[in-house]
């Protein structure tokens, strides 16, 4: 079994159900358990701001499935939602992006891991720095120390009661 991170987005419909759904229904997937769930958390929209913010989680899993089949699954769980791609960060129903799978490192016209963009993104490291501290990615250092230079981005952790 391969250990796995996948990061959650929404900021259409009710976003904080549309994650929560989305995390139970990683733990589906062929092959997959969910292992851990990181808190939720509220994002300001980066990229296009003429938007709602979102709500946005990382879940731990561990499965049987290779990279390019578990992208093929989160991405088909994304349809479910209604996903959409009008633009380039436009808002969405749901947003699942694999960001880390065991220490595997791979560039393809379907999929980077890990994810590009991830060590820059506090909507991604503050919650996988909630469940996965010590994680270390690849060429950019310890989860911890990478969402400690994340703290001005305007990510909040989501208080249950306003979910």
């Amino acid at each position: 079994m391969a250990r796995a991170y996948i990061a959650l987005g929404s900021n259409l419909r009710d976003p904080a159900q549309e994650v929560r759904q989305a995390m139970a229904e990683l733990a589906t997937l062929p092959g997959t358990r969910l292992v851990r769930p990181s808190s939720l958390y509220r994002t300001a929209p980066v990229g296009y701001d003429n938007q709602p913010d979102f709500i946005n989680a990382v879940a731990e899993i561990e499965t049987s499935l290779d990279p390019i089949a578990l992208l093929h699954a989160i991405l088909a769980l994304e349809n479910q939602h209604g996903r959409e791609r009008p633009f380039p960060n436009a808002p969405r129903v749901l947003d699942l992006d694999l960001l880390l799978y065991d220490e595997v490192t791979m560039n393809s016209t379907e999929l980077t891991l890990p994810h590009p963009r991830m060590h820059q993104r506090g909507f991604v490291l503050l919650p996988l720095a909630e469940i996965a501290p010590e994680l270390h990615i690849a060429g950019q250092g310890k989860v911890a120390d990478l969402a400690a230079q994340c703290a001005d981005q305007g990510v909040a952790l989501l208080e249950e009661d306003n979910a």
